[in-house]
């Protein structure tokens, strides 16, 4: 099967979505379909399957910032891609976010499955209808990564959804080299906007014992103003954006991984990925993340916000090393059913469904 995957984000650029697409490409080229990923690339394409679309623009989108492709000229290159390539079913991811993902349903050329993956509040729903309701016309099969991705689109779009989790790449996370620590080590990998939490990591961080470390990944808004507060803090170590191999390297390094959201999390990648690099977790008690973390078996959960509860939570994990084994070993097991083989394998049944109408031989 020929299957194309476009995805409405910078390929280029760290992020849930983008890691979801590139990741099932790779799944669904071992299981042997002529897989292909679209998607604007600030910069040489990540992977050899990728056909780029232009640059993408930041675009303001539910309390962060995406980078999107919406001008003319990277909807010119879908359109000759589509028609280049011919795809048996087309892949959505987002697809009512402006740019590719919309323009692949307005050119429809093939059967077209749409995963939803935002939760919260949507631009594109509340200000531009009916314009979207009928766009999701256009796709033969809607799924939702989440109940609360679910409810967000169905409130505004209309529609029945299948429900499909992200996945995880469990090897590579479970293979990378830890990478060296001084000392208990903390990670925390996200955008610093308010709505990561990042400032209510740090304020727990200073309760925390002097032999403990934080490694901060990525940047943001909020970056320059978090470091200037934090300049005098020795145990923090700011590492900017960082590859998905170092990301891995250093969830295995840590001693404990920090999600401190305080909304907006449709679906806990980042929590996989730390369960199938065998990391501790503590993270915000959040109906995103508790898709993913079994309150007090994957992870510890506490109250969004809560600065001294997070400190609280990520000083047990610390001190009682039977309690992060305990979570270290049920997160694992946990990953081992997201697996991003089982998601593959799960879309392809939905991909034959779109593309062969019944009663025709399986593709």
């Amino acid at each position: 099967m020929r299957v194309g995957l476009i995805c409405p984000y910078s390929l280029t650029i760290p992020g849930g979505v983008q890691g979801q697409v590139l990741g099932l490409a790779r799944s669904l080229r071992r299981m042997g379909h002529d897989t292909r990923v679209l998607g604007p690339c600030d910069g040489p394409p990540p992977d050899p399957g990728v056909t780029p679309l232009g640059n993408s623009v930041p675009t303001a989108a539910n309390g962060s910032v995406a980078p999107l492709a919406p001008d003319p000229s990277a909807q010119l290159r879908t359109i000759r891609a589509l028609r280049d390539e011919a795809f048996d079913v087309l892949h959505v991811h987002e697809p009512m976010c402006p740019g590719p993902t919309m323009t692949s349903l307005l050119f429809k050329s093939a059967p077209l499955v749409g995963t939803f993956h935002a939760a919260g509040v949507s631009f594109a729903y509340k200000w531009l209808r009916p314009g979207p309701r009928w766009l999701a016309t256009r796709l033969d099969h809607r799924c939702a990564v989440s109940e609360d991705a679910r409810r967000l689109a169905a409130s505004s779009l209309g529609g029945e959804y299948t429900m499909v989790f992200n996945g995880v790449e469990l090897d590579h996370f479970a293979a990378a080299d830890p990478w060296p620590t001084e000392g208990p080590t903390i990670l925390f990998v996200g955008r610093h906007e308010p709505r990561k939490g990042l400032d209510v990591l740090l304020d727990a961080f200073t309760d925390l014992p002097t032999d403990v470390r934080l490694w901060i990944g990525s940047d943001g808004p909020e970056t320059e103003r978090l470091k200037a507060r934090h300049a005098g803090d020795p145990r923090i170590e700011w590492l900017g954006r960082i590859s998905d191999d170092e990301k891995a390297a250093r969830l295995r390094g840590a001693d404990v991984f920090c999600a401190p959201s305080l909304r907006g999390e449709s679906f806990g990648v980042v929590l996989l990925e730390a369960m199938a690099a065998g990391c501790a977790i503590v993270a915000s008690e959040l109906a995103g993340y508790a898709n993913v973390a079994r309150a007090g078996r994957d992870a510890l959960l506490v109250p969004p916000g809560d600065a001294r509860a997070l400190a609280a939570a990520l000083q047990r994990v610390l001190d009682e090393p039977g309690t992060a084994a305990d979570l270290v070993a049920s997160g694992s097991e946990r990953a081992a059913g997201f697996s991003m083989d089982h998601l593959a394998e799960r879309y392809v049944e939905i991909y034959r469904r779109v593309a062969v109408p019944t009663g025709d031989a399986a593709l």
